[in-house]
């Protein structure tokens, strides 16, 4: 039997801010975000649209909970960079 696979996810939002999260299923927790019932930080209305810019598989919860871990406690300048490192264009998103 195949191990359930959960995932790494970044959201680019609206103000200009990039979150982080894990789920066992991404398309089904980015439409509870979109719905302002998720994470607190995202419930906020100007952070809204939410647009799903990147997502990474792992094997099992705790390895895509240390990616999160990881993205979460970095400087925005490293977050870009990881971001440009997986030829992420999130700067196509940005409201002028």
């Amino acid at each position: 039997m195949e191990n359930k696979a959960y995932y790494f996810y970044v959201l680019y939002c609206a103000d200009n801010t990039f979150y982080g999260g894990y789920s066992d299923d991404v398309i089904r927790r980015f439409a509870t975000h979109e719905a302002g019932l998720g994470a607190k930080y995202t419930r906020v209305k100007k952070r809204h649209p939410l647009h799903l810019i990147y997502s990474q598989r792992f094997g099992s919860k705790s390895e895509a909970m240390k990616a999160e871990y990881q993205f979460k406690h970095q400087t925005r300048s490293k977050k870009e960079q990881f971001l440009a490192a997986h030829q992420i264009n999130w700067q196509k998103l940005m409201i002028k």
